[in-house]
Formats: C-alpha cells, sequence, structure tokens
C-alpha cells in the first residue's frame, strides 16, 4: 500500500480527534482517559507555533490513518531546539509500517524547523512503539515511575530522546 505524509491543516481535526481518542481507548499510547471533542483538538492545533508542526498520514484512497506532533518541550529559550514528539496510527492501519513512515517524516520535519533533539514519554509497556523508536536511533533516558494510573494500576513512563544532529 502507497502512503502519503504531509502537513495536516484544520480540515483534518476530526480524523486527528478519532485517531487520538482510538489511542485514549485502547490505553497503548497515553496516560490521558478522558476522550477528547473537536473542539478540545481544534483549540490544541490552532495554538500550536509555527515551528511544533502536525503531520498526517493518508492511504491511497486520501483516509488519514495516522497522525504526529512536535510539540513544545519547555517554555524557556534555552530548551527552543528540543521538541516533544507524539505519534498516533489509526487502529486498522497499526504494524504494517505507517508508524516508520510517519515518523520518517516527523523526523524530517524536525530538521526543517531547526530542532536539535526530539524527546518522548511513552507507557513502558508498549514495546512495539519502543522498538520503533529504537530502529531510528532513540535511546532510553530513564523511567518515571508510577507516572500515572492506567487501567486501575500505577505505570511507568519510558522516557526517550533522539540528537538529530
Amino acid at each position: 500500500m502507497k502512503y502519503i505524509t504531509r502537513i495536516a491543516n484544520i480540515e483534518d481535526i476530526s480524523y486527528i480527534t478519532q485517531i487520538y481518542n482510538e489511542g485514549i481507548e485502547d490505553k497503548t499510547a497515553t496516560l490521558e482517559t478522558k476522550l477528547k471533542t473537536f473542539d478540545e483538538m481544534k483549540d490544541w492545533f490552532l495554538c500550536k507555533t509555527h515551528r511544533h508542526k502536525v503531520m498526517v498520514i493518508e492511504n491511497e484512497e486520501n483516509q488519514i490513518v495516522g497522525w504526529a506532533s512536535l510539540n513544545m518541550f519547555n517554555f524557556k529559550d534555552c530548551y527552543q531546539g528540543v521538541a516533544d514528539i507524539s505519534i498516533y496510527i489509526k487502529r486498522s492501519a497499526r504494524e504494517n509500517g505507517t508508524g516508520k513512515i510517519l515518523l520518517n517524516y516527523l523526523i524530517k520535519i524536525a530538521k526543517e524547523q531547526g530542532f536539535y533533539k526530539i524527546v518522548l514519554n511513552m507507557v513502558s509497556f508498549n514495546l512495539a512503539a519502543k522498538k520503533l523508536y529504537q530502529s531510528f536511533g532513540f535511546r532510553e533516558v530513564g523511567t518515571y515511575i508510577n507516572q500515572g494510573i492506567l487501567n486501575g494500576k500505577w505505570t511507568d513512563m519510558t522516557i526517550m530522546e533522539k540528537l538529530l544532529i
């Protein structure tokens, strides 16, 4: 299957919201438990800076099957070269290479925007995601122990980073 990656626009918010809510429901990608509304995600999208892009990946039928974003790591000027990242893939498009294509595109856009490092926090038990990031040269920095509650249990978060320079 052929995929197209591109910078997201406001018309993509309903798809981004749906895919993000699948990630919340599946409890494998985020500690969030409350589903997001279209308006919440629209506000999030509109508050992004010119450097903190949102990207989507479309399949051959022009359906959005995933999204990624460059997020502010810290508001202090000394961290302007570091971006936190998010990647979410639609259930039906997982484990078929979609995440690799989208992550590759995210790295390209991060470099174009002048970031020298990208970082992420991920639920520690998501071994498929960890394997994906490691295959792109991310290194594990550490673990936040008992960072939040998911499914009624304390959940650890793995911290990973990749230098882009």
